[in-house]
């Protein structure tokens, strides 16, 4: 079995051998200046950053978890962090890759980024193929943007944080005006999926002695190579539920059963909650409940 390679956007300059002084947030790429030999077959990565490919003369497949997509002339897609990617180039005469990272975007953007764009957390996106005058509204922007990272310019990073608000609002004018994420979320999102699993996973054992609950979201985050962030926004998105309102509500369940079913005391019960002080549980579970510990073992 093959290593999944762990991608930044410094990693993918690496892999290609491009020079690299410093982490990169925003990068654009002519992809035949970056690419010399096709076909071109990527590793299994998964990437840590935003993929926006706009290919007026090429064609390929991408694959993304479990879905693969062929793509053809005219076609405009983008990748999430987060999920297990490779891509095939057969041709690629006229493309540009735009790579960025959930920082760029709350900093340079928006800082409700995911508010304004939700479609950016859709996980399974298959390829967009427009017309010749449909793709040049487009060209035009990217273009506009290519040119301006080849500039050293003090507002650099914000003159390309206002043109690509200007390439999102495109892209949601043609493509996602609907999309709703707690449908997708019901229905096939990858990492709420992960995510629950992870959940499960951390609070099965707590029944057992010596074991506590010790995760917060960032270690939920590192075990799925995400940004606390992005997580967050994700499972927020598409379950109606912060990653905090999902461990709660398992905290409470996991402690009511251990209340009801055991003769442990609250105290220790508190302890493999992840609480130090008896009293600092307590108060979590009456906040949730309305009830002391004590109170609900009697009722």
């Amino acid at each position: 079995m093959s290593l999944i390679v762990h991608h930044t956007i410094s990693d993918l300059y690496r892999s290609l051998n491009l020079p690299i002084e410093q982490e990169l947030d925003f990068t654009i790429h002519f992809l035949p200046g970056i690419h010399k030999n096709f076909p071109f077959k990527s590793p299994v990565f998964r990437a840590e950053y935003f993929s926006f490919v706009f290919v007026k003369d090429g064609k390929g497949k991408y694959t993304t978890d479990a879905h693969t997509f062929s793509y053809d002339s005219g076609t405009i897609y983008f990748t999430n962090p987060g999920h297990i990617k490779a891509f095939e180039i057969e041709e690629a005469k006229d493309s540009y890759i735009i790579t960025l990272t959930e920082t760029f975007l709350r900093e340079n953007v928006y800082p409700d980024i995911f508010d304004e764009f939700p479609f950016l957390l859709a996980e399974t996106v298959p390829p967009i193929t427009l017309n010749p005058e449909g793709f040049k509204e487009f060209e035009d922007i990217y273009l506009q943007i290519y040119n301006e990272f080849q500039k050293a310019s003090n507002y650099k990073n914000r003159i390309l944080g206002n043109l690509f608000v200007v390439l999102l609002l495109k892209i949601k004018e043609r493509f996602w005006q609907s999309y709703n994420p707690l449908e997708e979320g019901d229905r096939n999102s990858q990492i709420v999926k992960s995510f629950k699993h992870l959940l499960e996973e951390q609070f099965k054992g707590l029944t057992n002695p010596g074991n506590e609950y010790t995760y917060r979201v960032q270690d939920y985050a590192n075990d799925m190579n995400l940004h606390p962030g992005y997580l967050n926004n994700v499972i927020k998105s598409k379950t109606g539920k912060t990653v905090n309102d999902w461990i709660s509500e398992r905290m409470i369940s996991t402690a009511k059963a251990l209340l009801k079913n055991t003769s442990l005391s609250s105290k220790e019960i508190g302890y493999r909650m992840g609480y130090s002080e008896a009293t600092h549980f307590s108060r979590f579970f009456k906040k949730h409940t309305h009830l002391s510990p004590g109170d609900y073992r009697k009722s």
